[in-house]
């Protein structure tokens, strides 16, 4: 196999991977999906646990080392403990999380952690039921906040819980989710909402700035202090309150993009490789994968996919160009 690290033209070195397990989902949020007739991917067109695992096992031995299951919502995907378990046997993989929408993390936290998770992201847009249904699609906000308390007694730390900033529609929600945050000494993440809905409606107004998100804040609670990266490719600006207690996290792709230094790819649900969230490009994992390829034809297509990486926002250009797919098709 070809050795070295996975760098691109530009000199950055992908250590991350996104890993889709399904394009399903069983909430419907309006910036990730249609409202209705989701077109989802027939269940043979989805990578096997094996598949996933192979391909890991090849990203590992060009550097992969942090690992994030996504969706779709992964926990609709059957049996995903046993899947963690396969990854995390896997040599040079240092870090497996997860991202989740929380609807079925009370069912399955314990099993998780038992199978060697590390670490979990979970959705929380609002702690409003009836915006939470708004945003959503469904009434299912009791079952998310369940889900929140048993990662806790599961034994999961620094939990993360992500929130999509969307202007005159999330503002009054800043501050009661920093509240909540706080007390239950969570990790808070706002996220401007980008152009990767199933509708097709986003436009440039929507976006709540992480500027505006800072400024409502320090309203509230004080002035907030800077926490200096210890990784450089993370996409978040970290902030702790002048307490000490608590910290929040803004993620602005949109007003003040992290191209510059980003290390992750990611694998769609179906086994397609892409090396941003904006690609236009995809590279067929699958097609190696089921014709069982050697290892090294799927590490020069890994390669591939990482020279082929641009600057900025899957382009050439530091404008967005909407991707044909949504965010649940490709992969938070």
């Amino acid at each position: 196999m070809i050795q070295g690290p996975l760098v691109d033209a530009f000199g950055r070195v992908h250590t991350n991977l996104r890993l889709s397990v399904t394009d399903r989902c069983n909430i419907r949020c309006f910036y990730c999906m249609p409202t209705e007739q989701v077109q989802f991917r027939p269940r043979h067109e989805i990578l096997s646990f094996e598949e996933i695992t192979r391909f890991v096992r090849v990203a590992a031995r060009l550097g992969i080392r942090k690992i994030r299951i996504t969706g779709g919502e992964p926990l609709v995907r059957s049996q995903l403990p046993a899947l963690v378990r396969l990854l995390r046997q896997i040599p040079g993989i240092d870090e497996l999380a997860l991202t989740t929408n929380g609807v079925l993390l009370a069912e399955q936290a314990a099993a998780l952690r038992q199978a060697g998770l590390d670490r979990l992201n979970i959705s929380l847009d609002t702690l409003d039921p009836e915006k939470f249904q708004r945003l959503t699609r469904r009434d299912l906000l009791d079952r998310v906040l369940k889900g929140i308390f048993a990662a806790r007694t599961a034994g999961f730390q620094a939990i993360k819980l992500n929130a999509i900033a969307v202007r005159n529609m999330t503002e009054d929600e800043i501050v009661p989710l920093a509240r909540f945050a706080r007390q239950h000494d969570l990790e808070l993440r706002f996220i401007e909402y980008m152009p990767l809905d199933g509708d097709r409606t986003w436009h440039s107004d929507q976006v709540l700035q992480g500027a505006e998100i800072l400024r409502r804040l320090e309203q509230a609670f004080g002035p907030l202090e800077p926490i200096e990266r210890t990784d450089a490719s993370q996409p978040a600006t970290d902030y702790r309150f002048a307490s000490g207690q608590g910290r929040i996290g803004l993620i602005t792709p949109v007003s003040q993009p992290f191209c510059e230094q980003c290390n992750r790819l990611r694998l769609t649900a179906e086994g397609q490789i892409r090396n941003c969230l904006f690609s236009t490009d995809e590279w067929d994992a699958r097609a190696l994968l089921r014709a069982n390829a050697p290892d090294e034809d799927l590490a020069r297509l890994i390669r591939a996919c990482v020279a082929g990486k641009h600057a900025a926002r899957g382009g050439d250009s530091s404008e967005f160009v909407r991707p044909d797919r949504a965010m649940f098709q490709i992969g938070g």
